[in-house]
């Protein structure tokens, strides 16, 4: 895998919005802590300030938005400012070629993940991490230090989850790839999809009812993806919506662990990864270890 050039300061970087609309005003802390305190020179994308319904403008705004940044060889990292829907629909429309020239930091998580599992294809890493809209939440320190290590190649403290009776002891080395379930299982059968064969996969996901979380694990399934997994990491399954009048019985890690049962390969529940404040910086095709015995230890 292409590992793109660490951060320096006074270099420039680019956000934008590849996916849905946002204030402008709630960018203000991240504007601040890359400019002042990482000392960047940020590039702002029209995408930022544009709308078109629940979009950050057009398709072909957001587009022309993010591969002008792809193209330009100045820029040494890509902030997506935020989330929502929209980056699958302008994925096919890109061209990566002057990208590939210049590798250079992609950043952001949920719909993003679409883009990682692109980039994950052409060979170059990626960072599945905290997005500039949510720089100013309560409770993201963790995930904003661990963002600016892995942008900066700075060394990255083993990230830890607490014990849970549902993981499975084990060690295992291997890529790390993952992030949305969802956007994970659509991307299988496009030229987006990746080979989870000897990697470390972890997923999250956001909204989903019980009854899709296990439609999509029985896919994942059925598909043989889980068969040569190295190792599994289960992040935060938040905001599910539980059908009370016909209850599926199980509770998402349930759910999870019940599909993974057969396989040998260690797994760890509960890990600070996803839509929750506590989101830590995940380094996408770089080589990594989990350590599972009673908690978990995740070390790159």
């Amino acid at each position: 895998m292409i590992q793109p050039p660490f951060l320096q300061p006074g270099q420039r970087v680019g956000v934008m919005a590849m996916a849905s609309r946002l204030e402008y005003e709630s960018l203000e802390p991240a504007f601040r802590i890359l400019r002042e305190e990482w000392q960047l020179e940020v590039v702002e994308g029209e995408s930022l300030r544009s709308s078109y319904f629940q979009f950050a403008g057009d398709d072909d705004l957001r587009r022309r938005d993010l591969q002008g940044l792809l193209d330009d060889p100045t820029i040494h990292a890509i902030f997506s400012a935020r989330g929502g829907y929209g980056s699958y629909r302008i994925l096919d429309q890109l061209d990566f070629t002057q990208f590939l020239k210049h590798p250079k930091w992609i950043i952001g998580f949920s719909d993003i993940t679409v883009l990682h599992c692109h980039l994950h294809r052409l060979g170059v890493q990626s960072l599945h991490a905290i997005m500039p809209r949510l720089f100013g939440n309560d409770g993201v320190a963790d995930s904003i230090e661990t963002l600016r290590q892995c942008l900066f190649g700075e060394a990255v403290t083993p990230y830890t989850s607490p014990i849970n009776s549902l993981n499975r002891a084990g060690v295992a080395d291997g890529q790390l790839i993952g992030g949305n379930l969802a956007l994970l299982l659509h991307s299988l059968g496009t030229p987006s999809d990746i080979d989870l064969t000897g990697k470390l996969f972890f997923i999250e996901d956001i909204d989903e009812t019980l009854f899709s979380l296990d439609r999509m694990m029985i896919q994942l399934r059925r598909s043989g993806r889980l068969a040569g997994l190295a190792g599994m990491i289960v992040g935060q399954f938040t905001d599910m919506r539980i059908n009370e009048s016909s209850p599926f019985g199980k509770t998402a890690n349930e759910i999870i662990a019940e599909h993974l049962q057969g396989y040998a390969f260690p797994v760890c529940f509960d890990f600070p990864v996803g839509h929750v404040p506590r989101n830590l910086a995940m380094p996408l095709g770089r080589m990594a270890r989990l350590e599972v015995n009673e908690g978990a230890v995740l070390k790159f």
